[in-house]
């Protein structure tokens, strides 16, 4: 992995899996507010290179607990994954990145930004 203070070891990279509970309905529920998101995550958050646009589209409609966005973003390093669920209130995230970023910062940002009440998150390290 690509650590912060640019060496390498032999590390992969990281990933954060992060589950933001009882969000604002109508941010969760709105595709541009979503991507001003990860435009803001990747540029200022953890500082990653996006390659491309993100992917947003709304989709699941035959059963209200699959019905929602989804969200794909490419950046240089890997990718960050997510999906919105309405009926749940909720956000299921993955930022996988071969570059260092600062998960606390990251889920903070997260948090906030989409009004979760609660959230869980593991880093997992990959090899």
């Amino acid at each position: 992995m690509i650590r912060q203070d640019g060496t390498q070891d032999e590390q992969f990279g990281q990933e954060l899996i992060l589950n933001l509970y009882d969000c604002d309905t109508g941010k969760i529920s709105d595709g541009e507010y979503i991507r001003q998101y990860v435009i803001k995550l990747c540029d200022e958050v953890i500082e990653m290179k996006r390659f491309g646009e993100p992917l947003i589209p709304h989709f699941g409609h035959e059963n209200p607990v699959t019905s929602g966005y989804s969200l794909v973003q490419l950046i240089e390093t890997s990718s960050v994954t997510g999906h919105f669920s309405e009926y749940k209130r909720s956000v299921y995230l993955n930022i996988f990145s071969c570059k260092w970023f600062d998960s606390k910062k990251a889920a903070k940002f997260s948090a906030q930004w989409f009004g979760a009440k609660k959230t869980q998150q593991k880093l997992i390290a990959r090899y």
